[in-house]
């Protein structure tokens, strides 16, 4: 047991794949790229770089010594500087030229743009993923009539598989801008100490085509499309705000799909996965609490209120830069994108293991389904000749009775008192036929299957495994 506080998202709730991406290592191995490829566009571009100190950064991009890093940086006081060191000490034919015309946002901020944009590429996976395991649900589902709820009072039935596509529609949407996001993301590029290129237009002696050059030598092998156009010291901090909002809207979107499914686990019309030694209480036996969702609605509530560093940050950037930002992101980003791992893990594992009790949903539709049907009947029995107002105070008495009934915690049983009226005129049977929830869905089934075969190319490929998660 470590006896140093670890933080429960790396410890519990995150994925393997995004502990590994917001690691330290990762993140100064990506430096060290950074480094590697401004020593090949000097070179190329004729700057007095060798092939052979290319080739040695090449070598050592892996064998970082941070014990060498962290003595070099308690004395300097300089992490980037500390690294440029340890590098160095690596790969001794190249140290002179490493770093050469940059400044440390050259790897700070690209290097955290480089992890952004594939954090980015996994969480539209995942995403994905929930999407295609909650549209198998939703159509499997489309056609079940439920009670539908409004404040949470019972209301017109929906089906079931048109209350998920509800669900499926919010995750569409922040499918949608996570893709708007990653499609414009932009490094911040080679561009020296405040932005102005001052330093590389005195290495390439004015050439600014060679600055282009070098620039887009950056994209190209980072795969990335273009730089900013301008930019201070660092990369336009708006870009965090962008991201950890999409990020904050995934967690609004799961959250609202978890809470939902906590309220009708209450009403046991549906389950989250609950395994077979699964423990619900130490206290109480019996219980099969929601944890999951409970869990997402959680982490939800932290990523929403994180999401909130990043504008903050943003509206506060002194002209070329201020460093206030620096302690803030180092927490707010990766714990922002280790979040929303950990939400869309959970989230996929609740959409492909829900469990639908259709009993339970059958005998609330039908608990409820008199109520709703009234005017259809009223309707009916005026067909037969009966008088309209008379029949309204008719069905009026009864449904009050029922609802009397129910506060009682007995059965309303309006069904069998509007039976018994005979000023209705009609007969039980016919009765039962104006009660067949089929007739109260609209046009549910025929609006999932339009929803689904729009998001379907959206969805292709994406997986339905399900990744076991910590209880």
């Amino acid at each position: 047991m470590n006896n140093s506080y670890e933080s429960p998202l790396s410890q519990r709730y995150a994925s393997e794949y995004m502990l590994k991406l917001f690691s330290a290592d990762t993140r100064y191995q990506t430096w060290r790229k950074l480094w590697v490829v401004l020593a090949e566009a000097e070179h190329e571009l004729g700057l007095p770089v060798t092939k052979e100190q290319v080739e040695e950064l090449k070598a050592h991009i892996t064998d970082i010594d941070y014990d060498v890093v962290r003595a070099r940086e308690k004395e300097v006081r300089h992490d980037v500087m500390a690294h440029v060191y340890a590098y160095g000490k690596v790969a001794p034919k190249a140290a002179g030229i490493i770093h050469l015309g940059a400044t440390s946002c050259y790897v700070t901020d690209n290097a955290d743009l480089i992890i952004y944009r594939d954090g980015l590429v996994h969480l539209k996976e995942e995403l994905k993923s929930v999407i295609k395991s909650l549209s198998i649900f939703a159509d499997r589902y489309k056609a079940l009539p439920t009670l539908g709820y409004t404040h949470y009072q019972p209301a017109q039935l929906v089906t079931v598989g048109k209350r998920a596509s509800l669900w499926i529609q919010d995750l569409v949407s922040d499918l949608d801008e996570l893709e708007y996001v990653l499609g414009t993301m932009k490094l911040r590029g080679m561009r020296g100490t405040t932005g102005t290129e001052a330093s590389f237009m005195d290495l390439y002696e004015g050439d600014e085509a060679k600055i282009d050059k070098m620039n887009q030598m950056l994209c190209d092998h980072f795969g990335f499309k273009e730089v900013y156009d301008v930019c201070g010291q660092t990369y336009p901090r708006k870009q965090d705000s962008r991201i950890l909002n999409v990020l904050s809207s995934i967690a609004q979107s799961c959250y609202r799909m978890a809470n939902d499914i906590r309220l009708l686990q209450h009403d046991r019309q549906i389950d989250e996965p609950f395994e077979e030694n699964q423990i619900g209480s130490s206290a109480m036996p019996y219980k099969r609490n929601p944890m999951r969702c409970e869990r997402i609605c959680s982490l939800a509530r932290y990523l929403m209120a994180d999401a909130m560093n990043a504008p903050m940050t943003a509206s506060t950037q002194w002209l070329e830069r201020t460093l206030d930002d620096s302690a803030n992101r180092r927490i707010s980003m990766p714990e922002g994108f280790l979040c929303a791992d950990a939400i869309l893990k959970i989230a996929g594992n609740v959409a492909a293991g829900m469990r639908v009790n259709e009993k339970v949903i059958e005998s609330a539709v039908m608990e409820y389904l008199p109520f709703i049907a009234t005017e259809n009947i009223m309707m009916e029995a005026v067909k037969k000749g009966g008088n309209r107002q008379e029949l309204h105070e008719i069905i009026r008495g009864c449904t009050m009775t029922a609802t009397a009934r129910m506060k009682n915690g007995e059965k309303g049983g309006l069904m069998d008192l509007l039976a018994a009226e005979p000023k209705l005129g009609l007969k039980e049977g016919e009765i039962n036929d104006i009660l067949k929830p089929s007739k109260y869905i609209g046009r549910c089934p025929q609006q999932v299957d339009a929803l689904l075969k729009k998001i379907e190319p959206m969805i292709a490929g994406a997986h339905t495994t399900v990744e076991e998660i910590n209880i």
